[in-house]
């Protein structure tokens, strides 16, 4: 339902802090009070998890099995890693993160809420074990923390009165017409539409995808970017708006692809490595799209990129 380069996260997430994405359901402020309330829970009866020993590869995957539970950290986005509204972690990472853990000898997975910009340092001061957040990978991230391969891919879209009026199909249109362009808080969007060269002091920074339908809506602007997924899904019900076709952002002058996955601490490879073993082997079974179908992703979504590329190297 996830999400800059400045560094972007996605929501959902992106060049962004944030996760590219938020989507069906409640919207990002109700989650993060829900999702407080349990991680002050989580937090009352647990203790940092062990640093990291001196084995290389790191040891985490040994003591998660003899703990027999793996702490995830989670930032409340929707449809990437969140609260339900009967107080159920779900979201695309959480469910992978639970089939994945599984195969590894892990039966259960215990959620650790936080903010989306809290997480890379919490994951890097033990609070938690992996960041299962739908988080975009990206070079300046990549410099703080080891990425899985992602496990879905992501273009963007936006969200435009009934008719697209102003024919905005890209962020140079945005441009060229001069829109009134909103986007999210820390979405890659925001740099996306400033290397199409919109002026960043120009832009209506706005809390989610649900707030930017409302002022599209409203007339307020008559643009809002997010990612594909998230546009399309907060449109469903509404009369007065629709979103794009999705499309390729123009990045350093050439079109890119956003891919979001698993974070684990620089000295845990063993475990990111045996993480990825069972990614790609529900990749070819086909198994992955199944998990991620019920969060909004299609056959689009899934990709064959790797971190290596993503992280620019």
């Amino acid at each position: 339902m996830a999400p800059p380069r400045r560094s972007p996260t996605r929501n959902t997430d992106h060049i962004s802090e944030p996760a590219p994405g938020r989507l069906f359901g409640p919207t990002r402020r109700s989650l993060l009070a829900g999702v407080a309330a349990l991680g002050a829970l989580g937090a009352a009866g647990c203790t940092r998890v062990a640093t990291a020993s001196g084995t290389e590869g790191g040891d985490l995957l040994d003591r998660l099995r003899a703990a027999g539970v793996v702490r995830l950290g989670i930032a409340g986005e929707i449809p990437f890693g969140y609260i339900d509204t009967n107080g159920e972690l779900t979201g695309e990472a959480p469910e992978l993160a639970r089939v994945i853990f599984k195969r590894l000898g892990v039966d259960r997975v215990q959620p650790v809420p936080t903010e989306f910009g809290s997480l890379i340092p919490g994951l890097n001061s033990q609070q938690f074990d992996v960041v299962a957040a739908g988080m975009y990978i990206n070079p300046k991230r990549c410099e703080q923390v080891i990425f899985s391969d992602p496990d879905y891919q992501m273009l963007d879209s936006f969200i435009v009165r009934k008719g697209n009026p102003l024919g905005l199909r890209d962020y140079r249109d945005v441009v060229e017409k001069k829109a009134k362009f909103a986007t999210g808080t820390g979405y890659a969007e925001i740099e996306y539409a400033v290397q199409a060269g919109y002026e960043e002091s120009d832009i209506l920074i706005v809390p989610d995808q649900v707030a930017g339908l409302n002022a599209v809506e409203a007339g307020r602007v008559d643009v809002f970017a997010g990612t594909a997924l998230t546009t399309r899904e907060v449109v469903k019900k509404s009369a007065k708006a629709e979103a794009t076709d999705p499309f390729k952002p123009i990045v350093d002058g050439k079109p890119h692809v956003d891919g979001g996955g698993f974070a684990f601490r620089p000295t845990e490879t063993g475990l990111r490595d045996a993480f990825n073993r069972e990614l790609r082997k529900l990749k070819e079974s086909g198994e992955l799209l199944r998990i991620l179908k019920p969060f909004g992703f299609t056959e689009e979504e899934m990709t064959d990129l790797t971190a290596k590329e993503l992280c620019g190297g």
